[in-house]
C-alpha cells in the first residue's frame, strides 16, 4: 500500500517521526509531501534531521501568505503531487492550512483521507485552526482521534462510525525523546546562569497583531522575578519589531525556536511554560511541568481539568496565574501509553472506504 502523508508546519513534522516509523515497519510505501508552510530552516529542516524523518519526497516551498492564498497555492501544487503519486490514502496531521489543502486535494481526486488528531476543538471559530480541524473531519473516510473527549466530538457530528482512538502519537515522539535527552544539560541561554526559568512561547495572531495585547504580556511575563526563556518564532519577532516592543526587557531572556529536542529538555528542566501553543500545553502536561496558556480556551481540556494547565485570556491575570502553587500529582494518562502511531498505521491498512 502507498501513503501519502501531507505536513507543512512544526507540530506536523513531530507527528510524522512515529508514523513514518511504523509505516516503514509495516513495509508501507510512504511518500512525504513538505507544502513549504513553515519554510524557514530553524522550523523546518532540522526537525527532519533531528526526529530521524526520512527527507520529504516533494517540497511545495509555498512559503507565508494570507491564510487564503496560502491554501489556493497549495491546492494548486497538491493536485500535482497526488497525481505524479497516486497514492491508496492520504494522511493530514492536525489542524494548519496544510492540513485543509490537503483534505481538499485528496478528497476531490476521490483518494481515501485519514486525519491524525482528530476530534479536537476549541469552539472558538475565529481561530483558523478550528476551521480547519472542523472541515478536514467532516471530509475524512478515517478521524484517528487522540483521545476520548475527541471522540466525544466527533461522536457529537455524526462522525462515530469513521472514527477511532488511537491514542496521541505525540505523545509516543515524546516519551522517545524525554528518555533520549533525560542525562544532558539543556541548550540554554548562559544569561539564565543555572538559575530556575520558565519557558515561553509566543504566536496565535490574537496574541501578537494587538499592540497594546502583545505589549501588556510582555509586561507581565518581563516583570516576574523568575526569568522566562522566550523561544521566539519569526512571526513574533516581526511583529514585535513592527509594534517597537521590546522582547529582551526585564527577566525575559529571548532566542530563536529550540530543535525538538532541545526544547523538551528545556522545558524538563524549567520550573514552568507560559504559552498559546496547543501543542506545548500537552507536552508540558506529559513533563509534568505547570502550564499557564494565554488563550479563552484549549483543545487539551484535560489538562486543565487534572490542575496543571491554567487558563489566562487577559494579560493582567498573567503574572499572579504564573508565580500559583504547584498542582497536584497524578498518574492519569489521558493522551495515551506511547505506542498511538503503529495503532494508527494498523487502523488505516485495515479501513474499507
Amino acid at each position: 500500500m502507498k501513503i501519502l502523508s501531507v505536513v507543512g508546519a512544526r507540530p506536523q513534522f513531530v507527528k510524522l517521526a512515529p508514523m513514518a516509523k511504523a509505516m516503514e515497519s509495516r513495509g508501507v510505501d510512504h511518500v512525504i509531501v513538505h507544502t513549504g508552510q513553515h519554510y524557514d530552516v530553524s522550523m523546518s529542516d532540522v526537525f527532519f534531521r533531528d526526529l530521524g524523518i526520512p527527507a520529504p519526497d516533494v517540497h511545495l516551498a509555498v512559503g507565508s501568505d494570507t491564510h487564503g492564498r496560502q491554501t489556493g497555492a497549495m491546492l494548486a501544487k497538491l493536485d500535482e503531487a497526488l497525481e505524479e503519486h497516486r497514492p491508496d490514502w492520504v494522511v493530514v496531521y492536525g489542524d494548519t492550512n496544510s492540513t485543509a489543502a490537503g483534505a481538499l486535494s485528496a478528497v476531490k481526486m476521490h483518494i481515501p483521507l485519514a486525519h491524525l488528531e482528530a476530534g479536537l476543538r476549541s469552539f472558538n471559530r475565529r481561530m483558523p485552526e478550528e476551521h480547519n480541524r472542523v472541515v478536514t473531519d467532516h471530509l475524512a473516510d478515517l478521524c484517528l482521534a487522540p483521545t476520548e473527549v475527541a471522540m466525544g466530538h466527533l461522536a457529537d457530528e455524526g462522525l462515530a462510525t469513521r472514527s477511532v482512538n488511537v491514542g496521541d502519537v505525540m505523545t509516543d515522539v515524546l516519551f522517545q525523546v524525554r528518555d533520549l535527552v533525560a542525562g544532558t544539560e539543556p541548550a540554554v541561554p548562559s544569561e539564565l546562569g543555572g538559575r530556575p526559568f520558565r519557558v515561553a512561547t509566543l504566536h496565535r495572531a490574537e496574541n501578537t497583531d494587538d499592540p497594546g495585547r502583545l505589549g501588556s504580556i510582555v509586561k507581565a511575563i518581563s516583570g516576574l522575578d523568575t526569568p522566562t526563556l522566550l523561544l521566539a518564532h519569526p512571526r513574533l519577532r516581526a511583529r514585535a519589531a513592527e509594534h517597537g516592543i521590546d522582547l529582551t526587557t526585564g527577566s525575559l531572556v529571548t532566542a530563536d525556536p529550540l530543535p525538538y529536542p532541545q526544547l523538551v529538555r528545556a522545558v524538563m528542566a524549567s520550573v514552568g511554560v507560559v504559552t498559546d501553543s496547543g501543542g506545548l500545553q500537552k507536552e508540558a502536561f506529559l513533563l509534568r511541568v505547570p502550564c499557564t496558556t494565554i488563550r479563552t480556551e484549549t483543545e487539551w481540556t484535560e489538562t486543565v481539568d487534572l490542575g496543571w494547565n491554567v487558563l489566562v485570556p487577559e494579560p493582567a491575570a498573567l503574572a499572579d496565574a504564573m508565580d500559583r502553587p504547584g498542582p497536584s500529582e497524578t498518574d492519569a494518562a489521558p493522551y495515551g501509553d506511547g505506542r498511538a502511531a503503529g495503532r494508527a498505521v494498523e487502523a488505516i491498512l485495515s479501513h474499507t472506504v
